[in-house]
């Protein structure tokens, strides 16, 4: 944990990426065949057990460099925080991770900017959205899970803006395919990856199918990995 913490601080303070600890915690604190549930604000965290039965985490690369990411994800941030501040007019709240969607609806009014309502209507229901994931997986209800990708993407999409002409031709293309329970962007946006859930014998098509449209929206090819959910890092004997 020392250690996901000092990568942080090293982000902040040396890279001057204002980012969270998610990506580090991912790194460090992974488990073989577990998704990690994270309170940012604690650091509690529950390992949960993923079971993707017949799919398998296809990882689609735009292949685009990220010329805009650390720059907009530091104005999503400030967008996010400024929200807080005109909400802690009437209420008791350190981060938006602390609404549920009904005290966003009833003090939303409370947040002058649009933009800044939409940053933060998209943090409050993205939590919303991971309690529901969370509980999807520990059903094995993968085709819930699905869903709540999709939701995410169309959020990010919309409310948070940070996905773009690239992320957003693989999603949607990914979405028309056989066999994909879900599809959305990953990481800060404005190029990078995508990820979906497909069934494992539709994997090929899906590649050539969403490869295919990519390039032709796009102008040039993107790339897929097939994903191994495994443990963190670890010192090798």
């Amino acid at each position: 944990m020392d250690l996901v913490k000092i990568g942080k601080q090293t982000e902040n303070n040396f890279i001057g990426v204002n980012s969270g600890i998610m990506d580090q915690f991912a790194i460090g604190m992974g488990a073989d065949q577990r998704a990690i549930y994270l309170d940012t604000n604690t650091l509690e965290y529950d390992l949960v057990p993923l079971d993707l039965k017949d799919n398998v985490v296809v990882i689609m690369n735009t292949n685009k460099r990220r010329e805009l990411a650390d720059s907009k994800y530091n104005e999503r941030r400030a967008e996010c925080e400024k929200a807080v501040e005109e909400l802690q007019v009437a209420l008791d709240i350190q981060t938006l991770g602390e609404l549920d969607e009904w005290a966003f609806d009833q003090y939303s009014y409370l947040i002058k900017d649009e933009n800044r309502l939409k940053r933060a209507r998209h943090a409050v229901l993205e939590n919303q959205r991971t309690l529901k994931a969370q509980a999807a997986l520990q059903a094995g209800d993968l085709e819930t899970f699905g869903r709540l990708m999709n939701a995410s993407h169309v959020s990010l999409e919309h409310d948070y803006e940070v996905t773009g002409l690239e992320l957003d031709t693989l999603v949607h293309t990914a979405w028309d395919q056989e066999g994909v329970l879900g599809a959305r962007m990953t990481g800060a946006g404005f190029g990078g990856c995508a990820i979906a859930l497909v069934r494992k014998d539709a994997v090929e098509a899906f590649k050539a199918a969403v490869g295919k449209h990519y390039e032709e929206v796009v102008g040039y090819a993107p790339s897929f990995y097939i994903a191994e959910v495994a443990g963190g890092t670890r010192v090798l004997d």
